[in-house]
């Protein structure tokens, strides 16, 4: 089994059953392998949970690369609503499965000082530019907890909307 799968299934089992649910045995039952399978990978739920984060925020500076925009914003618009359709980064879930332990939360929010900081000079209105960001950071939480708020076509409404209020 590949490391990635194991991450989904931790990542699913915090989803749908909340950090107390975040057991090595459940995640292996989850995932289909063996504990010791699980712990080839992963030595502990604190190495789980860090490589979840990790791969959170690596996913999502893969996406804001490659988005084709002229602005950081513009790119952070575009990368929240990718992900956000794929519903591959559930952020929520990674914030659950660290809530034990504030410090496995350090890289992540190290990461949103940098996503939520860079670029702004470069945006034109800086106000602005933090506004919409911060739209973003709430779409995301609320995609997480309620998806079908949000259907494809609000998805595209809002995200049209937020990129015209940069231009």
């Amino acid at each position: 089994m590949r490391r990635d799968e194991l991450l989904d299934a931790a990542e699913s089992l915090l989803a749908d059953q909340g950090a107390h649910a975040l057991t090595l045995a459940a995640v292996a039952e989850r995932a289909g392998v063996s504990k010791g399978g699980l712990l080839y990978h992963f030595n502990s739920k604190d190495a789980l949970v860090r490589a979840m984060v990790e791969r959170l925020i690596a996913d999502f500076d893969d996406l804001m690369a490659t988005q084709d925009h002229d602005t950081y914003t513009k790119r952070y618009v575009a990368a929240t609503f990718a992900a956000v359709r794929s519903g591959r980064l559930r952020r929520w879930a990674v914030v659950t499965g660290a809530a034990g332990d504030p410090t496995l939360l350090a890289p992540l929010r190290e990461a949103m000082i940098r996503w939520n900081s860079e670029g702004l000079d470069q945006d034109g209105d800086r106000m602005t530019a933090q506004v919409v960001r911060l739209a973003c950071e709430g779409l995301w939480e609320v995609a997480t907890h309620a998806p079908a708020l949000y259907d494809q076509e609000a998805q595209a409404s809002l995200e049209h909307h937020l990129m015209s209020m940069l231009t």
